[in-house]
């Protein structure tokens, strides 16, 4: 097993990633959710792949433990299915000194993790994602969520988990698509930190990656940014490269159109090539990270006209005041963060001709 430890003082944690993992996780749940119920949070998709199953180990384990579905899908990451959580925990009866699990993507990891960190002001959780962005970015780090019709994520909070538990087997029930989406936020981190990843990607055909190699890569990635910047204030404002136009794009669009990595591979290409027009970005650069985005399958650009995607861009909750600030790449590998007024930030997310 490969353990990347979260340095954040009292809210240290370990992302345990093994090839497996979830077979056992019962017993690695063991002394850390003995005594206590246990609310597993989960979804349409995952229920009857992983979780009915977990439920069923854990209670022979002893575990007092039940399953809360959600509907699977963005479009229900919102108040309702937060009450409807809610809810579920009260009939359990949950309390302060008992656990929340969350098993999906990233959906059930943000939903799910901010039910946790606010009913009875604050439950215990861990998480253990199925998907691609929420092995490699959403489960680690502490943003939990939900949109309203204005935004993504505009409800949220910083809450960490426990411990987060990856096994890049459950990958491979993934649809075709899912993977394709999750490649977005894999090129975002080579893009911004990892040239050798980059690197990697480039010269790998998509049916041979080493998961396991790239997940600890991005987790190792993520936790030192995190470490460095819990709150989003600074460097952890880098990990938005391709997000600010990407969100727009999955609002206007409706959630499900585009997937959130597809819509952050349209945003990772628009305001690279624009960077590299203004000469912030090395040349070619923008044609490198198409090619690669191509290579994996993902869009890198939308039919829609850029003013209609920009009325939502102005809710971006980067937005501080009267500017924003866009997260760029000086180079493949290097990115850096650029303050900008909010009135000319369209002009860093046109399409270019």
């Amino acid at each position: 097993m490969e353990n990347v430890r979260v340095d954040l003082g009292e809210d240290t944690y370990t992302v345990h990633i093994e090839r497996g993992l979830f077979e056992n996780l019962p017993l690695h749940l063991e002394a850390f959710a003995r005594g206590r119920r246990t609310a597993v949070i989960t979804d349409t998709h995952v229920a009857d792949l992983y979780g009915n199953s977990l439920c069923r180990a854990m209670k022979s384990a002893g575990m007092e433990t039940k399953c809360i579905v959600i509907q699977a899908g963005e479009g229900h990451k919102n108040m309702d299915t937060l009450a409807q959580v809610y809810a579920s925990l009260a009939a359990m009866d949950i309390s302060r000194n008992d656990l929340i699990l969350t098993l999906g993507g990233g959906v059930v990891g943000d939903a799910g993790g901010f039910a946790a960190a606010t009913y009875l002001r604050g439950i215990p959780f861990a998480q253990v994602p199925t998907s691609i962005i929420a092995q490699v970015d959403s489960s680690v780090g502490g943003k939990v969520g939900i949109d309203l019709q204005s935004g993504k994520n505009q409800v949220g909070a910083f809450y960490q988990p426990k411990a987060v538990y990856i096994d890049p087997q459950l990958l491979d029930t993934l649809p075709r698509r899912c993977f394709r989406d999750g490649m977005g936020e894999v090129v975002k981190y080579g893009a911004v930190c990892d040239a050798e990843l980059f690197e990697i990607l480039e010269r790998s055909e998509p049916n041979a990656l080493d998961w396991t190699g790239i997940i600890r890569r991005c987790v190792q990635a993520k936790a030192a940014i995190v470490e460095d910047d819990v709150y989003d204030k600074g460097r952890r404002m880098l990990l938005n490269f391709g997000h600010t136009f990407g969100h727009a794009v999955e609002r206007y669009y409706g959630y499900g159109t585009y997937m959130h990595g597809e819509a952050v591979a349209v945003g990772m290409v628009r305001v690279t090539a624009r960077t590299e027009c203004l000469e912030l970005t090395e040349p070619g650069t923008a044609k490198r990270l198409e090619k690669l985005l191509r290579q994996y399958n993902l869009p890198v650009d939308v039919d829609g006209a850029d003013e209609d995607i920009f009325s939502f861009v102005k809710r971006d909750k980067k937005r501080r005041g009267k500017d924003m600030t866009l997260a760029i790449i000086d180079r493949i590998g290097r990115g850096r963060l650029l303050p900008v007024a909010c009135e000319e930030v369209k002009n860093y997310l046109r399409r270019s001709v």
